[in-house]
């Protein structure tokens, strides 16, 4: 009897305490609410003002010429709109910085995941990903003076590599991303099942063979999703490429060339190289506006990819 009215009171108070709470959980509600609704508003109004500024930058230069015409020179005469410079200047410090990173990266985290003692583990991985707190101006200085003058210029002869190159601010792009990449894709490969992994040691697969082609397809949705984020800072990343890579337009994949990248460009205007509502000023919201597109085209292929491979895998 005492037991039973002992439960009826516990059930009482806990449904007193759930009737009191009620209001606490609507104000967290409401403010998680008020949270998600502040970063809509601003992912909006930063669309809204970039097509608006946009809009008028191509009221003034026709669309023909920022995607037909080779040669970007809005700053002197004779003026010139054509976005193809920057964007390859943009891809090719991000396709020298991927090509260092990725293997390497990969190669990291295979190792941490698949051969290293858990003690080494838990010592290299937070030095790795300690990288990723090193200021980019700490890079982009470091590159300029140490990659070039120290390291290209001896090895390959001033003459063939200017002060100014993309291969530096490739290189130093590639140490920014490691941890990214590496962090990232060993904590996929650590998630796969380890069922898996035995199997594979059943059929006689050597360890290479159990990371290479058990471990990596398992975990491939976030390998490129690693990968993905990491093309996502190279493309955004301003300083490196701005004091390292120069402010050259150049037409070119030659990584021993200074070039300049979209970012490169928009801190150039930023810095007030151009008057407010000028068409020069415009033209960082129209590279800008390319800069968005490129970005979101390849988060749309990565999200594609990663959904046909779960699906095949599934």
């Amino acid at each position: 009897m005492n037991l039973a009215s002992d439960s009826r009171t516990l059930a009482d108070g806990a449904l007193d305490k759930r009737t009191f709470g009620r209001p606490t959980e609507t104000a967290i509600m409401g403010l998680l609410l008020l949270c998600a609704a502040v970063s809509l508003i601003t992912t909006a109004v930063i669309i809204l003002v970039l097509v608006r500024e946009t809009i008028t930058f191509f009221e003034v230069v026709p669309l023909q010429d920022f995607f037909l015409e080779t040669e970007w020179q809005p700053l002197f005469e004779p003026v010139s709109f054509g976005i193809w410079e920057l964007v390859a200047g943009t891809l090719n410090t991000t396709f020298w910085a991927l090509l260092f990173a990725v293997p390497l990266g990969l190669a990291t985290a295979i190792y941490l995941s698949e051969y290293a003692h858990n003690r080494t583990r838990k010592l290299v991985k937070p030095v790795l990903e300690a990288l990723a707190g090193v200021p980019t101006v700490v890079y982009a200085y470091f590159a300029l003076t140490f990659i070039t003058q120290d390291v290209l210029q001896p090895l390959l002869g001033k003459e063939n590599v200017p002060i100014f190159n993309a291969m530096a601010a490739s290189i130093m792009l590639a140490v920014m991303i490691l941890p990214t990449i590496a962090s990232i894709s060993e904590d996929a490969m650590s998630n796969v099942p380890r069922d898996l992994r035995e199997a594979a040691y059943g059929l006689g697969a050597t360890r290479l063979e159990v990371a290479t082609r058990v471990v990596v397809p398992a975990a491939l949705s976030g390998i490129i999703a690693a990968i993905l984020l990491a093309i996502a800072r190279v493309v955004g990343e301003t300083m490196i490429v701005a004091i390292a890579a120069g402010s050259t337009p150049n037409l070119t994949l030659n990584p021993f060339e200074g070039v300049q990248t979209m970012t490169g460009f928009m801190l150039q205007v930023g810095l007030g190289d151009a008057a407010r509502g000028t068409v020069d000023y415009q033209a960082l919201f129209a590279v800008g506006s390319m800069l968005f597109v490129i970005t979101f085209a390849i988060n749309v292929g990565a999200y594609w990819f990663v959904r046909r491979y779960r699906e095949e895998y599934e």
